[in-house]
């Protein structure tokens, strides 16, 4: 997935119902000039029998549809309306997965859906996550729905073989443009691949029925019949993966493979940072009781400054799709941005990432970035957007934004499946049933299916087959702000921004980098690194700030591998336990993709990011591994 993303070129037709949008690429309509929603609950809502699946899911059921071709999203948000009708008062949650190439820009989705007033509470909020144009994979999560959906952006034989899911998809809608118009999504590697995330059960669904379907899928062995279609169309595609003896059965009363958990797991965290909050909101939100052991209070460690940053670093369109940083921030400003009604959890800011001598940006590289991300400002326009006296260019990051950990926090403890318990774990004992947990005051009397390690540097202690950590001191300082302080924060090698505390403005700043330091005493010397940095940007500013004996600041150590990623996933020789540490100074921009991340492998459900990057941080990688082949 190495090629910018072109988003659709769209021609609009008047019609009765309202405005049809029409593939310039392709030359075909989106959906059906007749009735596009009727003729997605005949073909692929009926077509893959889902009526009576999902209204028949058990507690805790996972149910995976597949989808080739997202277009205008009316194909989901079918699928959507239906779950609200038919889904059980139970912890069974729907997924769904999809590919597209050319993505409608947000303003025609938005134009396009207008269509269907019926579907508006569902659209606004589809559109309010709606990725921007980047290849990879964005999940899409509303949880008080019990769903969720992947959109893989990027051509169908690239973004296909990436996906990683223990749980087989149970139902496919085959939906790009016609095989005519758009013969590259029907040849024989894509239903390859479809059929590799299939299995015994699976359904498949098509308004087309030309040969080259029904002759791709019936090479897999998968039984093809053509029913009725919708309006004039003659006929359909139906069809199913039989049981093995019953290849010429044409009965679609077949069995379903449906992933299952029969009961909620017993679960424990251990740690209370961003990394363990972030864990135990990911399976609370499935469902499942949590409880999060920390020694001492949440946000106690590297994770408890009074703000972060969320602004990536960005990486050359070609590597964006694997790139942990640019994808978690994203993430994070989609699942967190939901809460904005209640909560303050994530202040909408903008930012300027500036170019200097310590932080080169290649503006060649990152030219083609979609505006929405990136754009590139000139030395006046950056002092004209910070109403600063800077002199360098820079990157305009529209969606950057600063976090609030202690409101997430908040969020998270609330959760009425999360419990804290204050203990200091110090040993894992596997028993028959589970593990139990051994404490500086004696061994807990409960045992846990599944232990979640978010300690950081001491995760090590208690996982000893877990490659080593190291230590990188951090300090911040903060201070009433000064007349001049920048009016959105400023990233430059290290950073600044403004954040209200008690009534005041302040000024963030910092932060030292001190590897191999483990200590978190408050050090003038480091007060003194982050007035110098800021100094460098902003001389009139730094000789403004207040005197140093009223500034305030926090030092904590930051856990980091030599290759920079976090480690998260199953243990090595460690049976039912798994690990998101690592994060170094980017937590709060990978901790809930990672922790999302971590809960679809410990319940075997499809991964939210790509098979190459998911084997990037697995836990069992050791100092030499950067080279290991990919295993799919």
């Amino acid at each position: 997935m190495h090629n910018p993303i072109h988003t659709a070129e769209i021609d609009w037709q008047a019609d009765p119902l309202g405005e049809i949008p029409i593939s310039r690429q392709f030359g075909d309509v989106y959906f059906s000039r007749a009735n596009g929603l009727a003729e997605t609950q005949h073909v692929f809502l009926q077509g893959n029998d889902l009526p009576q699946r999902l209204a028949q899911l058990g507690a805790y059921d996972y149910f995976v549809v597949g989808e080739t071709g997202f277009g205008t999203g009316l194909n989901f948000l079918a699928l959507w309306q239906l779950w609200r009708h038919v889904r059980p008062d139970n912890h069974s949650r729907l997924h769904m997965l999809t590919v597209e190439k050319y993505p409608l820009t947000r303003e025609d989705l938005c134009r396009a859906l207008a269509i269907w007033p019926e579907l508006a509470d569902m659209s606004a909020q589809l559109l309010a996550q709606y990725p921007p144009p980047l290849s990879g994979v964005h999940r899409l999560i509303f949880a008080e729905e019990r769903l969720s959906l992947d959109i893989w952006l990027g051509d169908a034989a690239e973004c296909l073989p990436n996906i990683r899911s223990e749980c087989p998809v149970q139902a496919w809608f085959l939906d790009g443009f016609a095989p005519a118009c758009n013969p590259e999504l029907w040849q024989s590697q894509i239903l390859d691949q479809i059929v590799r995330l299939s299995d015994v059960g699976t359904t498949f669904a098509s308004f087309s029925v030309a040969g080259v379907v029904k002759q791709g899928l019936r090479a897999h062995g998968i039984t093809v019949t053509r029913p009725k279609g919708f309006g004039r169309k003659r006929e359909m595609l139906k069809a199913y993966w039989p049981q093995p003896n019953t290849l010429n059965n044409d009965d679609l009363k077949h069995s379903i493979s449906t992933h299952t958990n029969t009961k909620p797991i017993q679960i424990a965290v251990i740690g209370a940072g961003i990394a363990g909050l972030s864990c135990a909101y990911a399976l609370a939100q499935r469902g499942y009781p949590v409880k999060i052991f920390d020694q001492s209070t949440p946000l106690a460690g590297a994770s408890g400054n009074p703000r972060a940053l969320l602004m990536p670093k960005l990486t050359p369109l070609s590597h964006v799709s694997e790139h942990l940083h640019t994808l978690g921030w994203l993430s994070t400003l989609r699942w967190w941005s939901a809460w904005q009604q209640q909560h303050s959890v994530i202040e909408a800011t903008g930012g300027l990432s500036l170019n200097t001598a310590k932080h080169q940006i290649e503006f060649n590289k990152l030219a083609n970035y979609p505006t929405e991300i990136a754009q590139a400002y000139s030395a006046t326009q950056s002092r004209q957007t910070s109403n600063t006296a800077l002199t360098t260019d820079a990157l305009w990051i529209e969606q950057a934004a600063l976090l609030n950990p202690v409101e997430l926090a908040n969020i998270v403890l609330a959760h009425p499946l999360v419990s804290l318990h204050t203990a200091q774990v110090t040993q894992l004992q596997q028993s028959a049933a589970g593990w139990q947990l051994d404490t500086a005051t004696g061994c807990l009397d409960a045992t846990f299916q599944q232990v979640i390690v978010c300690t950081a540097l001491a995760s090590q202690q208690l996982c000893p087959s877990l490659p080593r950590l190291n230590p990188i001191r951090g300090q911040l300082s903060w201070c009433i702000a000064p007349a001049g302080s920048p009016a959105v924060p400023l990233s430059y090698g290290g950073y600044c921004a403004q954040f209200a505390q008690d009534g005041q403005p302040q000024l963030l700043f910092g932060a030292s980098f001190i590897r191999q330091d483990d200590q978190t005493d408050l050090r003038i010397e480091d007060h003194q690194h982050n007035a110098t940095l800021l100094a460098d940007m902003l001389p009139d500013l730094a000789a403004a700030l207040p005197d140093l004996a009223t500034w305030q600041g926090r030092a904590s150590i930051r856990a980091q591998m030599r290759d920079y990623l976090p480690l998260v996933g199953a243990v090595p020789e460690q049976d039912g336990v798994w690990v998101l540490a690592g994060l170094g100074s980017k937590g709060f921009a990978f901790a809930p993709l990672c922790a999302e991340l971590l809960a679809a492998q410990m319940l075997g459900e499809v991964w939210p990011v790509s098979a190459a990057l998911g084997h990037k941080l697995r836990a069992s990688r050791g100092e030499h591994s950067k080279n290991q082949t990919i295993k799919h």
